[in-house]
């Protein structure tokens, strides 16, 4: 690896989105870390010197010490691109939150993080990729009528978490990119992903409504569209993602 290589930093990554994102960044050569509760997950699916080009990090993404190493590189300074899926399991019919505040938790650690390694020097601004859900949006619908009972009564207290996250990035004057995924299946898929801009101020540029994505297809194009390129329509804008 060269000190050209981009550097990226995944919170979220061992199962889901994260970890198929992870996995295509992985496959052109990026330098990534990953941050894993339970690192054996990802061991198990990276053996010890499979991927020479992971880290793979112990700790939890409410927890600042494990998140800064995370976002920090070799030479002190700050990755080039961060990617958080990181998300609280539904308990019950209901679906209630295990951690109702996981994902606002995450975002406001990660923001501190940034800004005590910047007080004790570091440089870099890294371009924050935050994976939220449709049905978000303030200025309108953006899924499909049929699917409103779900979004709003069974969906409500994830909704809440992730809005709060998604705010906090965009007040934030970080670099980011908001993606908002239709409702979440397995199974990758040969389908194209179809994808709205909305700007969080002056509203949507451009709308596409669907019932599902998988994740594989999710985390397969946040790697190829804004990980592994640089594409500027998207940069400081929340896409809704569907296929």
């Amino acid at each position: 690896m060269t000190s050209t290589t981009k550097t990226v930093a995944f919170f979220g990554a061992s199962t889901g989105v994260g970890l198929a994102a992870l996995k295509t960044s992985l496959a052109a050569g990026l330098q990534c870390t990953a941050l894993c509760r339970t690192p054996s997950k990802l061991e198990a699916i990276f053996p010890a010197g499979s991927t020479p080009n992971l880290k793979i990090i112990k700790g939890d993404a409410h927890d600042i010490t494990p998140v800064s190493e995370c976002i920090r590189t070799q030479d002190g300074n700050l990755v080039d691109m961060i990617i958080s899926t990181i998300g609280s399991r539904p308990v019950g019919w209901k679906m209630n939150l295990a951690d109702p505040e996981c994902c606002r938790k995450g975002a406001s650690v990660l923001l501190e993080a940034i800004a005590q390694l910047r007080s004790q020097g570091a440089s870099g601004k890294p371009h924050i990729v935050a994976f939220s859900t449709t049905g978000l949006s303030r200025f309108g619908r953006d899924y499909p009528l049929a699917m409103f009972p779900i979004y709003v009564w069974l969906l409500h207290a994830a909704h809440e978490d992730k809005r709060i996250m998604e705010d906090k990035f965009i007040a934030s004057g970080e670099n980011f990119t908001i993606v908002r995924a239709s409702i979440l299946n397995d199974g990758e898929t040969k389908k194209t992903v179809r994808v709205g801009i909305e700007d969080p101020k002056a509203g949507r540029e451009s709308t596409e409504i669907g019932y599902f994505i998988s994740r594989e297809d999710s985390g397969r194009w946040t790697a190829e569209n804004l990980i592994l390129k640089k594409t500027q329509k998207y940069e400081n804008k929340i896409l809704s993602i569907t296929t």
